[in-house]
C-alpha cells in the first residue's frame, strides 16, 4: 500500500474535527502521508462530495486511500463502506451517494462493509456522531498502513447495493446539446457542466463558433445569451462570457475575470439545466 491518505469532509477547519482525524491516522502509523482534498464541501452536500472525488481521484497512484465524510445520516442504519476502484484506489465513506460519480466514471471493482467490531477506534465510547474520526479515519489509516488488507475491512457487498444520486445524461436533442450544471469552479464562479467535449465534436461545433446558451432551473428560465466557444479566456474580452473546455474535458461557461455564478445567481445539480445551440 502507498501510505497516502487523502481526506475530504464538510467539517471546515475552524475547530478540531479534522485535526482529530489526522491524530487518529498518525497514531495508527506515523509514516502515513496525509493530504487534504478539501474540507470546504457545503454542509450535507453529498452531490458535491461525489463530484470532488471524481475531479481528483484518477490523478492519485494505485493504493491511495481516500476518506470522504459528508454524512447527514451519521448514527443511523446507513452502511459505512470501503470500495476499491477499477484504477486501484480505495474510498472510505458512508453509503449515501458519495460514490455516484466514481461508479460512472472510474468504476468500482469491489466493495466491502466496514465491520465496526474490528475497525473502530478503541475506547471511542458510545459516540455515534463522529464516525469520521472513530470509524473512517481509523479504518482508512489501517488500510493505508497495511495493518489490515482490503478483505480485513469487513464483508463484501454487491456493487448494486451502493447508493447512487439521480443523474442527468447529456445529449444532443434536435439542434441543441443539453445537460446540467454539475458543479461550480468555486473560487472563480465558472459553471462546469456534465457535457463532454465529444458531444460538441459530434454536433460539428468548433472553436470560434458562436453559440446560444440557455440556463433553466426546473421550468424557470434563468439566462439566455450569445457567446463564443473559445480555447481559453484570452478568446474573450474582459467581462465577456465564454464557453470553454474545462480541466475534466467537459464544457464550462465563464465570465472573463468575473463570477458567472454570482452574476446570475446560478446553482448546481440535476434541476439546473443548460443547453448550447450553434447560431
Amino acid at each position: 500500500m502507498s501510505k497516502n491518505l487523502v481526506l475530504q469532509t464538510d467539517f471546515g477547519i475552524s475547530d478540531g474535527a479534522v485535526s482529530a482525524m489526522y491524530g487518529v491516522a498518525i497514531s495508527v502509523d506515523p509514516a502515513i502521508r496525509i493530504f487534504d482534498l478539501t474540507h470546504d464541501i457545503p454542509e450535507y452536500n453529498i452531490w458535491e462530495a461525489s463530484y470532488r472525488l471524481y475531479q481528483t481521484i484518477s490523478y492519485w497512484p494505485k493504493g491511495t486511500v481516500f476518506i470522504s465524510v459528508v454524512d447527514p445520516g451519521v448514527g443511523t442504519d446507513r452502511m459505512s463502506v470501503v470500495v476499491k476502484t477499477k484504477e486501484g484506489q480505495y474510498i472510505v465513506t458512508p453509503n449515501n451517494g458519495t460514490l455516484t460519480h466514481i461508479i460512472h466514471s472510474v468504476g468500482i471493482a469491489e466493495a466491502r462493509i466496514i465491520d465496526e467490531k474490528i475497525n473502530r477506534l478503541p475506547n471511542s465510547g458510545e459516540s455515534y456522531t463522529f464516525h469520521g474520526r472513530d470509524v473512517y479515519a481509523f479504518t482508512g489509516a489501517r488500510l493505508a498502513a497495511d495493518v489490515i488488507s482490503f478483505e480485513g475491512v469487513g464483508p463484501s457487498i454487491a456493487a448494486h447495493e451502493l447508493i447512487e444520486l439521480p443523474r442527468t445524461k447529456a445529449r444532443i436533442e434536435d439542434d441543441s446539446i443539453k445537460g446540467n450544471i454539475d458543479i461550480l469552479d468555486v473560487r472563480f464562479g465558472n459553471l462546469w457542466t456534465n457535457i463532454n467535449r465529444e458531444l460538441f465534436i459530434e454536433a460539428g461545433i468548433q472553436y470560434g463558433d458562436t453559440l446560444e446558451v440557455s440556463i433553466q432551473n426546473n421550468t424557470r428560465h434563468i439566462y439566455k445569451n450569445i457567446m463564443r466557444f473559445g480555447r481559453s479566456f484570452a478568446d474573450s474580452r474582459l467581462g465577456e462570457p465564454i464557453v470553454f473546455v474545462n480541466s475534466l474535458d467537459k464544457l464550462g461557461v465563464a465570465i472573463n475575470q468575473g463570477s458567472f455564478a454570482k452574476a446570475y445567481h446560478i446553482e448546481t445539480g440535476a434541476n439546473w439545466m443548460i443547453s448550447f445551440r450553434k447560431v
